[in-house]
């Protein structure tokens, strides 16, 4: 006949009992690690093994384990024992076949790997088969993503970056007495395109609807100078952006301001702005005083300010049934901006923005 043994004994100080307790009564703890502790609570309690098993509705031999693990561990008993798993399949010159691949450039004509043509290149690479859902696991384990790819831009180091950057801010922030500060640029291939069925407006809990399918009816180009100091705007279809168009619409700017008025304006380095015609021009009217935005910073053109709320406002959902009907419809947009215009709030001063 087996002996019965002696359930071993346990106790708890008052901080490993605060610990316990607040691992059963947390919303947030395991289910294992709820049922482990009311068995060292328990067991701490004075109650046999027997009695504990019954009350968990779980099996002595559940009891006397964890009971056992606790006594010999602490709370460390309670933990899952590490597992040593399946041993890996594949050795690592396969994934490091993997990891060549997803960081080199694909074959000709592809531009982005996928798994499959990843599998592939390993399969000839270290005669391994290898499944592409495989490669996903390995590159996932690596947080390797050789399908994404992020666009980004060379900078070339212009020696008076930060200076024109500053002067025209400064333009912005502080315009100087009794002159004309304009912003001015060029919105070109706008779409005019009209929807093939009715849009429905938005119900509770539904937005509004647009349909995906549309009609083209061509396309227009406007050029625009903002008044910086009043935020008033003018507008103008233009049928080429090139520097004679260019030209025409500051004649028409020259012929609308006081001639006793100078004249500052902040131009982006577009082929119309820079073309020898209108440096020829710009120094045929000596009023008119060019602040050059740095390359590849046009966003501190403030007429693009204007741009963005066009685009928000009238063109990106808008439907257009003629290239008329476009054109008409920003002349109203741009009638009623000028009706309620104030200057827009520049705070930026043209020194390097901290990284975030």
């Amino acid at each position: 006949m087996r002996g019965i043994s002696q359930a071993i004994a346990v106790e708890l100080d008052s901080s490993v009992r605060q610990r316990l307790v607040r691992t059963v009564t947390s919303a947030k703890s395991q289910v294992r690690q709820v049922l482990r502790a009311r068995i060292v609570l328990a067991a701490a309690d004075g109650k046999a093994n027997g009695a504990i098993a019954r009350e968990l509705r779980v099996s002595a031999n559940t009891v006397r384990k964890w009971r056992g693990r606790f006594a010999t561990a602490g709370l460390q008993g309670l933990k899952d024992a590490a597992r040593s798993g399946r041993p890996r399949f594949y050795g690592p010159e396969v994934r490091v076949a993997i990891v060549a691949a997803a960081t080199s450039m694909p074959p000709s004509p592809d531009s982005t790997w996928s798994h499959r043509t990843i599998a592939e290149q390993v399969a000839g690479t270290v005669f391994a088969a290898i499944s592409p859902s495989q490669v996903g696991r390995v590159l996932a384990d690596l947080d390797l993503k050789p399908h994404r790819v992020r666009g980004w831009l060379t900078r070339h180091d212009t020696p008076d970056f930060w200076q024109r950057a500053a002067d025209v801010c400064g333009l912005y922030r502080n315009p100087p007495d009794g002159a004309v500060v304009l912003s001015i640029d060029e919105k070109t291939a706008i779409a005019a395109r009209s929807r093939r069925h009715p849009s429905q407006a938005p119900r509770p809990g539904q937005p509004a609807r647009q349909e995906f399918e549309y009609c083209r009816h061509g396309t227009a180009s406007i050029g625009a100078a903002l008044d910086v100091t009043s935020g008033e705007i003018l507008t103008e279809t233009i049928s080429r952006n090139n520097a004679t168009t260019f030209t025409a619409f500051l004649d028409q700017l020259e012929a609308v301001i006081a001639p006793d008025k100078e004249i500052h304006v902040v131009l982006d380095n577009g082929s119309s702005h820079t073309a020898k015609h209108t440096k020829a021009w710009l120094a045929a009217h000596p009023r008119w005083h060019v602040h050059w935005t740095p390359p590849h910073a046009s966003w501190l053109n403030q007429v693009e300010l204007f741009f963005s709320a066009l685009a928000r406002r009238v063109l990106r959902h808008g439907d257009f049934h003629s290239r008329d009907d476009l054109i008409d419809k920003m002349d109203t947009y741009v009638i009623r901006h000028n009706e309620t215009a104030k200057p827009y709030r520049w705070t930026y001063d043209g020194t390097p923005l901290k990284a975030t």
